[in-house]
């Protein structure tokens, strides 16, 4: 039987859930035989917002945008060293703009078939929850989408792959 999930996309946003969600999809990569791609994005969005709130200059803005877009680095090397470790290939690409709109674009372009992410952070009111722009992407995708918890469990699966 062929596996329904050719293409897995783990998005990966620095935090330790995303890093989690990353080590389940090299096992789902490994034990589906699918293709692994890891993506980042720099969320320019949100620097563009607080700009215009006038609480970055714009010298302030391209300096922390810099900041990000070496964090995008760091955190792509660390999981591409996480799926070396485990012999399984993974390609990693980042983007600028939008969460939301970046992985609902990334998603179709790339003919993803099940988006991983970490768990989603506790909503604290109706506003934080209108703007997750990862609940909004998740609610949005055409594919399928599996949100990964316990870590613990995570990280054994992941330390038990040959």
């Amino acid at each position: 039987m062929n596996s329904p999930i050719k293409k897995i996309m783990v998005y990966v946003d620095g935090t330790e859930q995303s890093i989690t969600a990353a080590q389940f999809a090299i096992c789902l990569a490994r034990y589906s035989d699918a293709e692994l791609v890891a993506y980042y994005i720099i969320n320019t969005k949100a620097l563009d917002e607080l700009l215009k709130a006038s609480i970055f200059l714009k010298d302030e803005q391209i300096e922390y945008e810099h900041d990000l877009e070496e964090d995008a680095k760091r955190y792509l090397n660390y999981v591409q060293e996480l799926a070396r470790a485990k012999n399984t290939l993974i390609t990693t690409k980042s983007s600028t703009g939008s969460v939301y709109q970046e992985i609902v674009n990334a998603v179709k372009e790339e003919g993803i078939d099940l988006l991983v992410i970490g768990e989603l952070s506790r909503i604290r009111s109706r506003r934080d929850e209108f703007y997750d722009e990862t609940e909004r992407a998740m609610r949005s995708v055409p594919c399928s989408v599996l949100i990964v918890k316990d870590e613990d469990h995570v990280y054994e699966l992941y330390e038990s792959l040959r």
